[in-house]
């Protein structure tokens, strides 16, 4: 009878012992999304009802910037680009595939400019992305080490799908350098640092990236955020 039941039962334990293990594996892959967003103020991010900001990147001799102001309880975006004095307002929840080609372009850098600047948070808020926590790993630039998580985006939807970032975190769970694989590609991917980090108003941002070389340069300017109830922008100190 004991054997009996210790033939059934090993199956049965196995099951039950996976399934704590994936349990326990994605409670603490939550955990860490959660600890990195905290780290950077997400807590407070409830108060703010618009955030500015100058995107600004150098690729060796070419340099772009783009100046932005979200709004995200309603998910309202006025764009200018460069030294133009044309600016563009839109709302995301009503963009649509018969939207024209000039605003999907819009909206596209949007989410690229937005998302370097804001990625600690678009990870806390979007529940489609599979979060995993792999432990220590060499930094990819200097030396040392540091906790390594790997977040994946969904293999369907949005302009890039399928990318992976590997993020490399400090004691206090902010982004201290990250690489990007477009699409989950296994070559080697873009490398940059996350550094500069301000406070803006109750929020705490990096707003200075920089590359493996001097060929990539990425910073932001002009970065407020206004509170509700303010009329009044806090700029980053």
């Amino acid at each position: 009878m004991t054997t009996i039941l210790k033939y059934y039962l090993l199956p049965i334990l196995l099951i039950i012992s996976g399934a704590c293990e994936g349990i326990v594996s994605q409670a603490r892959a939550e955990d860490v999304r959660q600890r990195i967003a905290l780290s950077h103020g997400i807590g407070l991010f409830d108060q703010v009802e618009q955030i500015q900001y100058t995107f600004n990147v150098k690729f060796g001799d070419k340099g772009v910037n783009r100046f932005w102001i979200w709004e995200p309880k309603t998910d309202k975006v006025t764009f200018k680009a460069g030294d133009s004095e044309e600016y563009t307002t839109y709302n995301r929840k009503e963009i649509s595939d018969a939207a024209s080609e000039k605003l999907k372009k819009i909206d596209s850098w949007f989410i690229n400019d937005n998302y370097w600047l804001l990625f600690p948070y678009r990870i806390a808020w979007d529940g489609r992305v599979k979060v995993e926590d792999i432990g220590s790993h060499p930094l990819p630039m200097g030396e040392g080490s540091a906790k390594c998580v790997v977040v994946t985006f969904p293999s369907t939807g949005g302009y890039t799908p399928g990318d992976v970032y590997e993020l490399f975190l400090d004691n206090d769970y902010k982004l201290a350098q990250w690489v990007y694989r477009r699409g989950g590609s296994s070559e080697s991917g873009r490398t940059a640092t996350w550094e500069d980090y301000r406070h803006v108003g109750p929020l705490t941002l990096s707003l200075a990236h920089q590359g493996e070389d001097q060929n990539f340069r990425l910073w932001f300017t002009t970065v407020g955020v206004r509170l509700s109830g303010s009329t009044g922008w806090m700029m980053a100190n």
